[in-house]
């Protein structure tokens, strides 16, 4: 068990950690969440033991390893097989001396230790995460310092997992990977079998691949069982339990009050009005509600909308000089069209939006764009055109040379910097507020399609929100590249596949393509020299009965919980209703009985959901693994 006692961090003179606690079970995968600025990466550092603690302590299993990506990629000669090989210490230590040693006794205890460890099994161990994370068989065998810095470290995380530490730290591990990488990292943690603490703003991994939620808030840590919409179904709840309380408090500080100026002069009420003094100061003030309201995002839709197509494309051919990177190209995009573009990086999702927006010509072909098409290009490469010397307004008044100050102010206050934050210098702002500021300068003028190449990178869960808020309630085109899923399910109502130099609709949604890209990197990864011979169907049937009999028990525990969570939802429907009454509030005790019970009923209806949730993916962990 990790456990945090009553720590308390401090960096540059800021109090980030202010006393706070947690224990964190062994084996549990935690995702761990609070805005941009509270300090979970400094937590993690104090935890990885790279930075000195103020006050309280952090205490680890003994023995147990730490593992923690490296803050630089590594860029040898060394091929990436052997990259992620060499983070296995032991095993290269002991592969290294039984080569140098000549004792009999010493190179059987070698080779005992590397068949207990499951050394000969490695290579096609590391094969398999290299390929989950995007790199093909090939590619492996080529040196680390010939791939780009975001694909060098996909291969420092690759050597992180194949280390298997006890105690998993993962900071923001999706900025360096794809859709496909994403997917496969979720599937990878989901089955993880020691500890993982992973910091992370996409929601749909910690929805599939956590079990616990660590709230880092107001410098404190609070530990929720469940996902991540678990999580935030609790957390409403205890806020609103807590404006509630806070309501109450208020009501009976301002009784208190009334009665003692009215009667601490009076000489027979004097004493009371001592007593009612003494209460006042026992009084314990609820704690402060966190405003955790984030300004909305806008995206203004066109003023007049375009006769579809927009935009079309026949037989077109683009690339960059000479070499082309997509071909045959003949599709069209009409005035209210929702796409995702998926597909691996590298397979041209970046060239064909450049296409798009006419910052790439075409090779061959025709592109066909209607008249007077406005479009809004946003891509996180655009980050550093922004003015670094420049604040908010100076880059908003460009736009608006001719306009009052008034206005000018004002639109700048739409995009999300309002008062002393419009004047800031870029330089100050922290990536998503630069983000936010280039999304609205490119929607400045509400364009009839909107392209958005990674726009969630630097976000927050609560601004992600708010931005897929924008996105449905603009009217215009939306053609979008994310590696967030919950992103795209929420907004795109089409997938387009980049892939084998093309872009083609795809047949399916975001879940058939997660099976589809789960399915080809097992494969890839997959050592066929120890592949057993396929079983006869005699023995397939008989196999899959016994496969059914082993998942009775976890089809039973999901029945169960099922019932379970259909009881809680309707046992919290009933307090509701019963604690929305105003006359109960009469009665002091029935109400706080009532309270009582609700909060007990949401802690069995979280429970239960957490126990469905987990039966759940091991049984289709259990019965994709019978059926593959």
């Amino acid at each position: 068990m990790l456990v945090i006692d009553g720590l308390s961090l401090r960096v540059a003179g800021r109090l980030l950690i202010d006393n706070a606690s947690a224990q964190i079970p062994t084996g549990a995968r935690v995702g761990v969440v609070g805005r941009n600025g509270t300090g979970k990466t400094t937590l993690f550092r104090a935890i990885a033991g790279e930075l000195a603690i103020e006050q309280g302590g952090i205490a680890v299993p003994k023995r147990a390893r730490i593992g923690r990506l490296a803050q630089e990629a590594p860029g040898g000669p060394e091929t990436l097989i052997e990259v992620v090989l060499a983070a296995d210490r032991e095993r290269s230590e002991l592969m290294a001396a039984a080569e140098q040693t000549h004792d009999p006794h010493r190179i059987a205890e070698i080779h005992a230790r590397l068949a207990d460890i499951d050394a000969h099994a490695a290579p096609a161990r590391a094969a398999a995460i290299l390929a989950g994370l995007g790199f093909s068989e090939s590619e492996q065998q080529q040196p680390c310092a010939s791939f780009s810095g975001g694909w060098r470290m996909r291969v420092a995380l690759a050597a992180l997992l194949f280390s298997a530490p006890d105690l998993l730290l993962l900071d923001e591990p999706t900025n360096y990977l794809d859709l496909e990488g994403t997917l496969w990292l979720q599937d990878f943690l989901a089955r993880y079998r020691h500890t993982v603490l992973v910091i992370s703003h996409d929601r749909d991994l910690l929805d599939s691949a956590v079990g616990h939620i660590l709230h880092l808030q107001g410098g404190k840590l609070t530990l929720y069982r469940g996902n991540y919409s678990s999580f935030a179904r609790q957390y409403e709840e205890r806020q609103a339990l807590d404006r509630k309380r806070a309501r109450h408090q208020e009501a009976e500080r301002k009784r208190i009050e009334a009665f003692v100026a009215r009667f601490k002069a009076k000489a027979t009420k004097a004493r009371q009005a001592q007593s009612r003094v003494k209460l006042l100061a026992k009084l314990k003030p609820v704690e402060a509600i966190v405003n955790d309201e984030v300004r909305d995002i806008e995206i203004p839709s066109p003023a007049k909308p375009l006769s579809p197509p927009i935009v079309a494309f026949d037989s077109v051919t683009v690339g960059y000089g000479d070499m082309p990177v997509l071909r045959r190209l003949s599709l069209r995009i009409d005035d209210d069209d929702r796409i995702a573009l998926i597909g691996q990086n590298g397979n041209g999702k970046s060239t064909f939006a450049k296409l798009l927006a006419s910052r790439l010509g075409a090779m061959d072909g025709k592109v066909t764009r209607a008249d007077k098409l406005d479009i809004g290009y946003f891509a996180q490469h655009q980050l550093d055109e922004l003015k670094a010397n420049e604040t908010p307004y100076d880059h908003v008044r460009t736009l608006m040379p001719d306009a009052p100050e008034s206005k000018v102010r004002a639109r700048v206050g739409a995009i999300g910097f309002s008062g002393a934050a419009a004047d800031a210098p870029v330089a100050t702002l922290s990536g998503g507020e630069k983000a936010r500021l280039l999304l609205g300068l490119a929607t400045f003028s509400g364009p009839h399609l909107v392209i958005l190449d990674e726009p969630t990178n630097h976000l927050d869960i609560d601004s992600r929100a708010a931005l897929i808020e924008a996105i449905n309630d603009y009217s215009g085109a939306v053609v979008l590249i994310s590696h967030d899923r919950h992103l795209i399910e929420t907004c795109a109502d089409r997938l387009w596949l980049v892939a084998d130099g093309t872009v083609a609709p795809f047949d399916g949604d975001l879940e058939d393509y997660r099976r589809k890209v789960l399915s080809d990197r097992s494969e890839a990864g997959r050592d066929r020299r120890s592949e057993p011979a396929r079983p006869s169907r005699t023995e397939a049937r008989r196999a899959a009965a016994e496969r059914r009999a082993e998942l009775a028990p976890l089809r039973q525990r999901i029945t169960r919980a099922e019932a379970e969570i259909g009881r809680r939802t309707q046992e919290l429907k009933e307090l509701d209703a019963a604690l929305a009454r105003p006359t109960l509030y009469d009665d002091p005790a029935r109400a706080t009985g009532l309270a009582k019970a609700r909060a007990e009923a949401a802690a069995a209806l979280s429970a239960a959901e957490s126990d469905w949730l987990a039966a759940s993916t091991e049984y289709e962990a259990a019965n994709s693994d019978g059926t593959a």
